[in-house]
């Protein structure tokens, strides 16, 4: 509707659309559990009107799994709003105009020639919302829902058991590679060509009056129920808690724990996706183009199976700086690696380093080969081409890599609360841990800070989504 038409508030419409990726599941399903609880303020609201036992009547289970997955879709549909969105506003008219001549009505045009060729920009983003939902824990635990993921946390945590939860790790890994497989498999035949001679994409619809609102309306409401109401509710949390006048010391300790680890992880996730990428294009041999695919792999992999993969590794390391302490007659270092934080940020390197190694290579494939050719026919070497063309050309790729790598660190809960040191919180931990003392309304101003670091790297890309409208 949005890639088609146009009509009043449009534009306001292509930033607010993307903005439920700024709320992480886990606060989408505190916000509605707590909502929509018993005596909570929908049952409130309701009971104004109604018996307080007939209101109880009308609210939805969000404690059960068409809940959560209600709750999930609200704040991860972007993923597919975005890939589908990319693709409808960039497919030719020609081949519209091809089935309208054939007599083709507007609905079997979209069924029979425009959904076909979005299908895998679709999968893309589907595939993405499998991903996160795989991650998730935290809503999942909370909604009371018996995941593979909590099923993981649980059995290593709570049972003490690290090769049961080991074995159900490699399940959900197998999983993974099943989805990613089949997808592939799908679409193997699947081979869209465009024409050279009249790349002009479809002119958008004009809508007025009733048509107009209703279009307004329905793009909208995602954006009220995934973004508008949770901000709001955890505003109103934090005032009238009085959160803000009644500050938490503590908080600027977690802040700064976020904002180091995420930090540092992004730093060395941007410097091995330069090196990858740069590599890959001074000599593209197979063994780069496998180094550059394992780089871009870690996305695929949940934050608790890279915290699983990881602890063995980091604690045999600990322990060989410990063997070595001892019998070099020094002091014992302790847990070096899994005490000063560094195992998460591994683990956010791991898991994140898709992004920054998408967005330059993508960055890299917009810089014509010419350019290489040029600067080494006037003797310019490897050194002078990375600093005279490679980086300033890639800036805004990098800028934008930066930023979304560093707020999806802010996010991420199963990793971080599986290898954070001991005594050591972090924004999305100190949440689950109100959460989990059944008060999560205290820590709404924690929650707050997340939203207000991620809407502006949503909004960052929401500035290169419109394409113009009409012949090229």
């Amino acid at each position: 509707m949005i890639s088609r038409h146009d009509f009043a508030g449009r534009g306001m419409l292509l930033w607010l659309m993307p903005l439920p990726l700024a709320i992480p599941t886990y606060l989408a399903a505190y916000v509605y559990a707590d909502l929509f609880e018993p005596l909570g303020l929908v049952h409130r609201t309701l009971a104004i009107w109604l018996p307080l036992g007939d209101a109880l009547g009308l609210l939805p289970n969000l404690r059960s799994l068409p809940g959560a997955v209600f709750v999930i879709g609200l704040v991860l549909y972007p993923y597919v709003y975005l890939s589908a969105r990319a693709t409808f506003q960039v497919q030719s008219a020609e081949f519209a105009e091809a089935a309208t001549t054939l007599g083709a009505g507007r609905w079997t045009v979209f069924w029979r020639v425009s959904l076909p060729m979005a299908r895998p920009a679709l999968a893309v983003g589907v595939a993405l919302v499998a991903l996160e939902t795989l991650n998730d824990i935290g809503a999942s635990e909370y909604l009371g829902i018996r995941t593979l993921t909590v099923s993981i946390f649980t059995t290593w945590l709570n049972r003490g058991s690290l090769a049961g939860a080991a074995q159900l790790a490699c399940l959900m890994l197998a999983i993974v590679a099943g989805l990613i497989a089949m997808e592939r498999y799908g679409r193997r035949n699947a081979n869209i060509e465009f024409s050279a001679e009249s790349p002009h994409v479809r002119q958008r619809t004009p809508l007025s009056g009733a048509r107009a609102s209703i279009a307004f309306a329905a793009c909208m409401l995602p954006v009220l129920i995934g973004f508008v109401v949770p901000l709001l509710y955890l505003a109103h949390q934090a005032l009238g808690r009085g959160l803000l006048a009644n500050f938490d010391p503590l908080l600027w300790r977690h802040t700064f724990h976020s904002f180091a680890f995420a930090g540092l992880a992004t730093l060395i996730a941007l410097m091995l996706a330069l090196a990858t990428t740069i590599a890959h294009r001074l000599r593209r041999d197979p063994l780069r183009y496998v180094a550059l695919s394992i780089a871009q792999a870690g996305y695929a992999l949940p934050g608790l199976v890279i915290a699983l993969g990881l602890l063995t590794p980091v604690l045999a390391v600990d322990n060989a700086l410990s063997a070595v302490a001892t019998w070099t007659g020094r002091s014992l270092p302790g847990l070096v690696l899994v005490g000063s934080g560094m195992a998460v940020v591994i683990a956010y390197t791991i898991r994140f380093l898709a992004v920054p190694v998408g967005m330059i290579k993508a960055g890299f494939d917009s810089i014509p080969s010419d350019y290489d050719e040029s600067a080494r026919a006037v003797g310019a070497g490897q050194a002078v081409m990375l600093r005279q063309i490679y980086l300033p050309l890639l800036r805004p790729a990098m800028l934008g890599a930066v930023i979304i790598m560093f707020v999806d660190c802010l996010k991420e809960l199963p990793a971080t609360l599986l290898l954070r040191p001991l005594n050591v919180e972090t924004l999305s931990t100190s949440i689950y841990q109100y959460a989990s003392r059944g008060n999560f309304e205290d820590g709404a101003l924690a929650a707050l800070l997340i939203i207000a670091a991620s809407i502006g790297p949503v909004a960052w890309l929401t500035r290169f989504s419109e394409v113009p409208s009409g012949p090229a």
